[in-house]
């Protein structure tokens, strides 16, 4: 098992940045007894039982399909002001080297797609050159949810001051080279974007049907206890009820469509297909991913 794998005529790769643990305590409506039922499908890999800790992976994935080479979210990045969140604060990761290492070129990146606008996507949007931040992938078209672009945008008076900081370093930076979308956009013959609001306004997911079909989700889902238990918000999510809905709906066209969902930050396979059972799903299989 690689960090690239197929997806039909696609090639997916995966490039780490960090990975940071949370308490299970984000997931509010789902009692501390659910994960130790669910204990064979987190633990270890997810979930330490011993410590009630979360795994999640800050990660990008890259798609490499139809003449395209797309990022897929760009993680937290580094040098980044982040106060508000002290496990991203000023990082100092070997992500471009990991993305070199893998045989990819930022400067070869036709398209970068931020899922949603959260900091934990844009990051690496951009780095520090000589005081400055620049693009990191100079010769992307950078493609942003219109609704998150406007809900987030700093001229917006209930936009927090760490949004306002995160549109300073890793949005605004890109202008001139970002096009924000709405509703369904397809990229190539194989790709193409959808709504999936709820957990942001504008929150998008990727389809992917290149022979071996998948749907990157973004976060839509952020750990494996919401496939047996979708109704299960994460206390991130802007709007629970409408991310709840969203993700059963994507949920169960995955499934019908034996689709893998991919989501930013699963640790491990990185993904799986799953099955509906019922009002829950389970996993069918996992990406041959390492187990990272």
């Amino acid at each position: 098992m690689t960090d690239q794998i197929r997806l039909g005529n696609a090639v997916l790769t995966r490039v780490a940045e960090t990975q940071v643990q949370i308490p299970t305590t984000l997931w509010p409506s789902t009692p501390p007894e659910a994960w130790h039922a669910e204990a064979e499908l987190l633990a270890p890999r997810f979930w330490n039982p011993e410590t009630d800790l979360f795994r999640i992976a800050i990660q990008s994935w890259v798609l490499q399909v139809d003449g395209l080479t797309i990022v897929i979210d760009t993680g937290a990045g580094n040098d980044r002001h982040r106060p508000h969140m002290p496990p991203l604060d000023h990082l100092s990761t070997p992500f471009l080297e990991n993305m070199r290492a893998a045989g990819i070129d930022p400067a070869d990146v036709d398209v970068v797609l931020n899922t949603h606008l959260h900091t934990d996507h844009v990051g690496w949007n951009t780095q520090l050159v000589d005081d400055a931040w620049v693009p990191t992938f100079p010769n992307a078209r950078y493609l942003m949810p219109e609704a998150d672009y406007r809900f987030f945008a700093p001229d917006n008076p209930e936009t927090t001051e760490e949004m306002r900081t995160v549109f300073e370093d890793s949005i605004i930076p890109v202008a001139d080279q970002t096009e924000q979308f709405s509703g369904d956009h397809q990229l190539s013959d194989s790709v193409w974007l959808r709504p999936a609001p709820g957990h942001t306004p504008g929150s998008s997911v990727l389809w992917l049907d290149a022979g071996k079909p998948a749907v990157f989700v973004g976060d839509l889902t952020h750990c494996p206890i919401q496939i047996p238990r979708p109704d299960d918000p994460c206390a991130f999510d802007v709007n629970a009820a409408e991310a709840t809905v969203t993700r059963k709906r994507v949920f169960t066209e995955a499934s019908r469509r034996r689709a893998a969902v991919v989501p930013a930050h699963y640790a491990g396979h990185g993904g799986a297909t799953i099955v509906a059972r019922g009002d829950r799903f389970m996993v069918d299989d996992w990406l041959d991913l390492s187990l990272a």
